[in-house]
């Protein structure tokens, strides 16, 4: 017997408060207040409260924000802090020296940008939404897509609560909430669950070039004034990365004393032994950074995958009955080395499109082709284009891809006429363990770095244990027969939060997932050979809980 679901009515949902979903609800609001329209809006967060599952570096340029809110400075975000000097490095193993400017795409310039913490201006600007009238539910992670019998999007259901490890309902189950609307926004970020399934639904890729992914990872220092200069920042190529893997540093002075401080790493990385979260603590092991952090303290860690293939990897970007915005499509330039900015203007071009869909009363109108057209029109679809090119390049090495970028962007501008492709997913990039050197990480100091599970403890990251694993084995056999026999097990080396374990029974391997542990970066969805783990939302409100990132 099917249990009755409640139905909640809404003329659009936005899956995922984020600074794209957020600014979409903000647009479609404004719009309908200016000219005396009532639009409702939904948005629901998996997370436990607005921000607490965002992180980013982050360095944000403004303009979307100056469209969105005009008048953001008058009462700003808080943290907020300008940018007022900017260093370029690369690294070496005990050294590092500066890159001049001169050698520097333009693009990767900061001047007039400000360092945020994205969680709180995720926050900020939740509290803008809802006293427009925007609705947002917390701990309320969507399940599924609802269609109608056209085959067309007009809903989501969100997830069932109380159901048990065994899948048997408990005293507290409740069931998910079918939040039906005229218009379905996708803004979950990178690699949405639900994304994911409508872009293979509505086969969205189609004749685009496969999506390639970073991921990046983070902690939060609290240092000693001597080395603190508020406002400084830098990014570096190099070292510990091998030339041959894409990836850099970040290093950001915020407010009250504090770094953020982190590592990207290209999920393209051919080596099953390397361990993007190991390279992050030996890279706070180089003098330069040494000297930054000593007498300090970390007081956050957390880790997240970012899209980096960029203009040729964006899919189609509307469907029936929706669209995807921001990261759920993709829309990071990653030569700037940040995405806020594209992902809040494609959530205002698709606000506009829908608000102009249903002022016009356009019943039948359900495909929002417009919305496409407008943002490869718009200032954040122009840009893209212009860095079509940059993260492919750097599949000849970092010197070429760096050499590339430059002609491309400073000298070019964007106007080049071939296209560079990266003709495989991440997963495919993986090399066999037989035909890789296995890499030595030293042991954790404690004081400069530190193990998975000590870091994952300042991620506030929780799980309910007695809940299904959102954490998939599609195949039970591949973990151990091919994943063990073949890649070294690279589960339990990309991992970034000791989710996954080779156990040992009776000198029989099997595999362990600690799915409470997960930061829900998706990396594993991402980088499996075999691509025989998927995930999916877990219970309401569960995962980390990230104060400041």
């Amino acid at each position: 017997m099917n249990e009755t679901r409640e139905k909640m009515n809404y003329d659009v949902v936005i899956v995922g408060a984020g600074p794209s979903g957020l600014s979409a609800g903000i647009k479609i609001k404004n719009l309908a207040l200016k000219n005396n329209k009532n639009i409702s809006v939904c948005i629901l967060e998996k997370g436990a409260e607005v921000g607490s599952h965002i992180i980013s570096g982050a360095v944000i340029e403004t303009r979307a924000l100056d469209e969105l809110i005009p008048d953001w400075k008058i009462n700003p975000p808080p943290g907020f802090t300008k940018v007022i000097k900017e260093e370029f490095l690369y690294f070496k193993e005990k050294t590092c020296f500066s890159i001049p400017n001169i050698l520097l795409q333009k693009t990767i310039k900061n001047k007039n940008n400000y360092i945020i913490s994205l969680a709180n201006l995720c926050r900020w600007l939740s509290k803008k939404a809802e006293d427009l009238g925007v609705e947002i539910y917390p701990g309320f992670p969507a399940k599924e897509i609802i269609y109608d019998d056209s085959d067309a999007v007009i809903g989501v259901r969100t997830l069932d609560m109380g159901i048990s490890k065994n899948g048997e309902k408990s005293d507290a189950f409740e069931p998910g909430i079918d939040i039906m609307a005229k218009y379905t926004l996708l803004a979950e970020g990178c690699r949405g669950s639900l994304g994911k399934l409508i872009i293979n639904k509505y086969k969205l890729a189609k004749e685009k070039t496969p999506q390639t992914y970073g991921i990046g990872l983070k902690e939060i220092w609290e240092i000693d004034s001597p080395n603190h200069k508020e406002g400084h920042i830098s990014h570096s190529v190099g070292w510990p990365l091998s030339n041959k893997t894409y990836g850099g540093s970040f290093l950001y002075h915020m407010p009250n004393k504090q770094i953020s401080i982190g590592l990207v790493v290209g999920l393209d990385y051919k080596n099953p032994y390397l361990s993007p979260y190991e390279e992050f603590q030996k890279f706070k092991t180089h003098p330069k950074i040494k000297n930054i952090i000593k007498n300090g303290r970390r007081v956050a860690y957390g880790a997240r995958a970012i899209n980096e293939g960029g203009y040729y990897s964006l899919p189609k970007l509307y469907f029936p009955g929706g669209a995807l915005i921001g990261c759920d499509a993709g829309t990071l330039n990653v030569a700037k080395i940040k995405g806020t900015h594209t992902a809040m203007k494609s959530g205002i071009i698709a606000a506009e499109n829908i608000y102009k869909n249903l002022s016009e009363s356009a019943e039948n109108n359900k495909i929002l082709l417009e919305y496409e057209k407008d943002f490869y029109k718009s200032w954040a679809g122009k840009e893209l284009k212009k860095a079509k090119n940059f993260r492919a390049g750097f599949k000849y090495g970092l010197f070429i891809g760096l050499f590339l970028g430059f002609i491309e962007l400073s000298i070019l501008r964007g106007r080049s006429l071939w296209q560079l492709k990266l003709n495989h997913t991440d997963n495919e990039s993986t090399e066999k363990a037989k035909y890789s050197n296995k890499i030595h990480y030293e042991k954790a100091d404690g004081i400069y770095t530190f193990d998975k599970l000590t870091n994952l403890s300042f991620s506030g990251t929780n799980h309910v244990e007695d809940q299904p694993n959102h954490l998939q084995i599609l195949d039970d056999k591949i973990p151990i027969n091919i994943n063990l026999e073949h890649y070294g097990s690279p589960e339990t080396n990309y991992c970034p939060a000791n989710v996954y374990e080779i156990i040992k029974d009776n000198g029989i391997a099997r595999l362990q997932i600690n799915s409470q542990n997960c930061l829900h970066c998706k990396t594993c969805d991402i980088k499996d050979p075999k691509q025989n783990i998927n995930w999916v939302t877990p219970q309401g409100g569960d995962g980390p809980n990230y104060p400041n990132m």
